[in-house]
């Protein structure tokens, strides 16, 4: 539990007690009245619980355990285990699977197996320095020394 979730749960327990309404904590907590109505029934029905964070619950977006497995298993192992994520995405929308390159990627990687290839920048040589401070260089083929 944080420092703000320790402070909340104070509040929350003053208003219980009905020593602050509602509104007063809405403004303590420096959140909006219908944010903190909604926390606040979360804190009653769960207690302090309610109030934390909900940190490691998957998401509900997520795909399902047994379609990943089916992705990387059955498919990438076996027939694209060369390629990157990208035209992997693409064959296996061929194949049936819509499925993002970057969520691949992501899967790819916490399975070790593919990993990023950093792109090195392009060698860029540099001019030799100059003898003395101010000195130009002469561009413009004349053979006189003085000019």
């Amino acid at each position: 539990m944080s420092q703000k979730d320790r402070e909340r749960l104070k509040i929350f327990e003053r208003v219980k007690r009905g020593e602050l309404q509602p509104v007063e904590a809405a403004e303590i907590c420096g959140l909006s009245c219908r944010e903190t109505r909604r926390q606040y029934q979360r804190f009653r029905e769960f207690g302090g619980r309610g109030l934390v964070h909900r940190r490691g619950r998957p998401s509900n977006r997520s795909y399902a355990n047994e379609f990943r497995s089916a992705v990387l298993a059955a498919r990438y192992e076996e027939r694209y285990p060369d390629f990157g994520p990208t035209l992997a995405a693409e064959k296996r929308r061929q194949d049936g699977y819509e499925l993002d390159h970057e969520t691949l990627r992501q899967w790819l990687m916490r399975k070790k197996l593919w990993r990023q290839r950093r792109k090195r920048a392009q060698h860029r040589s540099w001019r030799e320095r100059r003898r003395h401070f101010g000195e130009l260089v002469q561009m413009d083929e004349s053979h006189h020394e003085w000019f």
